[in-house]
């Protein structure tokens, strides 16, 4: 995953941010401390609570700051230029798929990643995940239900629910790197997604 930092010369806030999205992704929300954070970004503690209340506030911030500099990397990725839309859908995959390599740590999601620790005890953070996730899959939801009308495809399912789909395989693509230690099955999970995408428009019902 590219560096997420704000800018060249990221202020004390930003660059929580960005230590956040790295630890926590290496080592999750409970065993991140404020004391980490602080060290990671090369900020005071003074500085922390300067920008946030609680390490719960950054986590927060954090899913909200993640959702919005991975939409900017999504946004002007070259699977847009498709001009058909199932060939969008499928260059997404593909992009994903790209994306995982290295450790875990590298391309995991960090809303993923905090949403299951932190759904029961933190609603703000389960909500900013959600937010985080639920948003992202919306991106796909116009390029699949063009497709569907494109190659005239019916059935009980939804453009939703195709889009939301595609981020529980990958979510679960994601714990079963983690729990494997490399990136090897979240891609071979990747590219199961996009054989079942490819059944769904070639192989299902047409008529």
């Amino acid at each position: 995953m590219p560096s997420l930092t704000a800018s060249s010369k990221p202020d004390a806030r930003a660059k929580l941010l960005d230590a956040a999205v790295q630890l926590i992704r290496a080592q999750g929300y409970a065993g991140t401390t404020v004391d980490d954070l602080c060290r990671a970004a090369g900020v005071t503690k003074g500085a922390f609570f300067h920008h946030f209340a609680s390490k719960d506030a950054l986590a927060v911030a954090a899913a909200h700051y993640w959702s919005e500099t991975t939409s900017a990397l999504f946004a002007s990725a070259p699977y847009r230029d498709h001009a058909d839309p199932l060939d969008r859908v499928l260059a997404y995959i593909d992009f994903r798929a790209a994306l995982i390599e290295g450790p875990p740590a590298e391309f995991t999601c960090l809303a993923g990643t905090m949403v299951q620790e932190a759904f029961a005890a933190n609603d703000d953070i389960r909500a900013a995940c959600e937010a985080s996730i639920f948003g992202h899959a919306a991106t796909l939801e116009a390029d699949i239900e063009a497709a569907r009308k494109a190659y005239k495809i019916k059935g009980d399912w939804t453009a939703k629910s195709l889009a939301l789909h595609t981020q529980a395989v990958l979510q679960g693509a994601f714990i079963l790197a983690k729990a494997q230690g490399g990136p090897e099955i979240a891609r071979d999970m990747a590219a199961h997604l996009k054989r079942y995408v490819q059944l769904l428009f070639f192989r299902g019902q047409s008529k």
